[in-house]
């Protein structure tokens, strides 16, 4: 009997470090993305995370020379959404993913526009403490597209400071993030569950309310 009681405490035991260490490595699995000697892994599956918009910029509205004519699809990690409608800032950790698709189409059923046509790149922007100490922000820019834009790299290394940071920091709403441009950070910031879409304080943003409501 003693045996038993004994080994049923070890097997206790033993479970519970095992649940502690299965709690820290969730925790420090909270980053949403790999760097190894100073790359990043091109991150996967980031389609399932928050889209917060698509920008565009074609070369139709800017003499033919446009920076950035394509469309502009951006999704931001869960980890760092949710932290964002807690608190309004971006956490240490925040990774943003921007797809570039080219401008395909420019007539629709529904009448003319810009439409999206091809991936022709895909980028990321990061801020981290741990990993760019140095940098404005801590935000660093990659991109893992070709110079052909015909393919995507499996890793990136960060631009260099002055080609992203500059701008970034002069010109974006908040923390070098242009969340003037996207209406989902907008409503979103600080705001908690009522940014997920729906409620009425953020349809009062864009709509008018029929009262009642």
């Amino acid at each position: 009997m003693l045996k038993l009681m004994k080994a049923l405490v070890s097997t206790i035991a033993t479970s519970g470090m095992l649940a502690s260490f299965a709690f820290v490595s969730s925790v420090s699995a909270d980053e949403y993305f790999t760097i190894t000697n100073g790359e990043l892994e091109r991150p996967k599956g980031y389609r399932e995370w928050v889209y917060v918009g698509t920008p565009v910029t074609p070369n139709d509205m800017n003499n033919g020379k446009a920076a950035f004519p394509e469309h502009h699809n951006v999704y931001m990690d869960p980890g760092s959404w949710a932290h964002w409608k807690k608190t309004g800032e971006f956490r240490d950790g925040t990774i943003l993913m921007k797809e570039l698709v080219s401008v395909g189409s420019k007539g629709a059923v529904s009448g003319n526009g810009y439409f999206q046509g091809d991936y022709i790149g895909l980028e990321a922007t990061i801020k981290s403490t741990k990993h760019f100490p140095k940098e404005p922000g801590n935000w660093a820019y990659f991109s893992f597209s070709s110079k052909d834009h015909k393919t995507v790299n499996e890793t990136a290394t960060p631009f260099a400071t002055a080609s992203c940071n500059t701008c970034h920091e002069n010109a974006a709403a908040d923390d070098f993030v242009f969340t003037q441009y996207y209406p989902v950070l907008r409503a979103g910031k600080g705001t908690g569950e009522e940014a997920s879409g729906g409620h009425l304080s953020t349809l009062k943003n864009s709509y008018s309310v029929p009262k009642g409501n």
